[in-house]
């Protein structure tokens, strides 16, 4: 209440008060942020950060008067089984456009299909210290796809990431499917989570009791049906450094900004240029542009994720070559200026699939309609979520 009581009866807001202040005025002498992350003395006038900070600094000043009528003067202290009352009627008093079906938490060592009851714990090092790492298959006709290539790479980030696994391969993967099955979800997405568990509030997870395992069934993210082209900016947000791009961790707030800054720019997304200049990926997929030459060019994987879709695009886009739709794939750096003159630009990933891109900044990309190419990529996906080979498609046992 001392505290309260101090806070309230300052004069000015606090972002106000000369202390503050000065501490805001020497910190935007000396700190910005590089596009890889780095500080740096002066940010452009562009940038993200800067021009959010400025349309928003009216609206984070809040008055002592105004922190005085918000204030709660009676918190209750709930049972166990109020506070679950409470939460069940909260999920009911609002609309998503989500449904989640199942879950699986290790914590529990069990499935629920109750949303009241899909909850990860406060301390687990995942919540309050982003040490985590997930990753997702789509659901569609009953069957699981690219299950095990997901799972691979999941794997693969969740070493990168130092979380011990709570489970061999396998047994994880049982238990994925086995989510699936409780959901009786035909179509939809699973998406799962590897933490470095619960167990206290430190940076380091030397005190986790162990690693926990999370798995959620989620009946909206099926395939996208609208595949009009779209609209991407560049952004000014600062990439991820490699060390982290190639990582799958639920470290997202880059991502998230990113396309928050291309949403405030009436854009689908915004693309981010690496260090040296060339182009990396969107904020949760990867791009590719079909050349002059009628050539499919991917951006190199050593600086960002490999997407699973774009690795399946990479092979189905050997069979285009075949019919004469492209002359050929290649795998390289390409430049900003390379980009933008292309024939073709789409977007690639499980989220998308496969999207044309038909205007990056202000320049239309070839003749500002969806392209051939990235239609019959989108094509070939589609067909291989319905009827690809076992290799792709995991039957689920409902």
């Amino acid at each position: 209440m001392a505290a309260l009581t101090l806070l309230t009866s300052l004069p000015n807001p606090i972002s106000q008060t000369s202390f503050i202040q000065s501490k805001l005025t020497s910190s935007k002498k000396n700190l910005s942020f590089s596009r890889n992350g780095s500080f740096y003395p002066h940010l452009p006038q562009t940038s993200y950060f800067q021009s959010n900070a400025s349309n928003n600094s009216t609206q984070t000043q809040i008055s002592s008067a105004e922190m005085e009528s918000t204030q709660i003067s009676d918190v209750p202290l709930l049972s166990c089984s109020e506070a679950i009352e409470r939460s069940r009627k909260f999920r009911a008093n609002y609309e998503s456009k989500q449904t989640y079906l199942a879950m699986y938490s290790s914590i529990y060592g069990g499935i629920t299909t109750d949303p009241t009851a899909m909850f990860i714990p406060i301390d687990d090092h995942i919540v309050h210290r982003g040490h985590g790492v997930f990753d997702t298959a789509a659901i569609l006709d009953g069957y699981l796809y690219e299950l095990d290539q997901h799972l691979d790479r999941f794997l693969g980030s969740a070493k990168m990431a130092k979380i011990p696994l709570p489970f061999d391969r396998e047994t994880i993967r049982r238990i994925l499917i086995q989510t699936v099955s409780a959901s009786n979800c035909k179509k939809g997405s699973l998406r799962y989570w590897l933490s470095a568990g619960p167990g206290d509030f430190q940076l380091s997870p030397a005190g986790c009791v162990t690693s926990s395992l999370y798995a959620i069934v989620i009946e909206d993210q099926s395939p996208p049906s609208d595949h009009k082209g779209v609209k991407v900016i560049t952004s000014s947000v600062p990439i991820k450094p490699p060390q982290f791009a190639v990582v799958k961790s639920v470290n997202y707030l880059p991502n998230v900004l990113s396309k928050m800054e291309a949403e405030e720019n009436d854009a689908y997304a915004a693309i981010w240029i690496d260090e040296e200049g060339y182009i990396a990926e969107g904020p949760n997929m990867n791009v590719a542009f079909v050349d002059k030459e009628r050539v499919l060019l991917i951006p190199k994987f050593d600086k960002i994720l490999r997407g699973c879709t774009v690795s399946r695009v990479l092979m189905l886009a050997e069979d285009l070559v075949k019919r004469g739709g492209i002359r050929g794939v290649q795998i390289k750096n390409v430049s900003v200026e390379e980009g933008k003159r292309a024939d073709e630009m789409m977007l690639i990933g499980s989220g998308v699939l496969v999207r044309s891109v038909v205007q990056w900044d202000d320049q239309v990309i070839g003749d500002g309609n969806e392209g051939p190419v990235s239609r019959a990529l989108l094509d070939m996906i589609l067909e291989d979520m319905k009827s690809g080979p076992a290799a792709v498609r995991v039957r689920v046992p409902y």
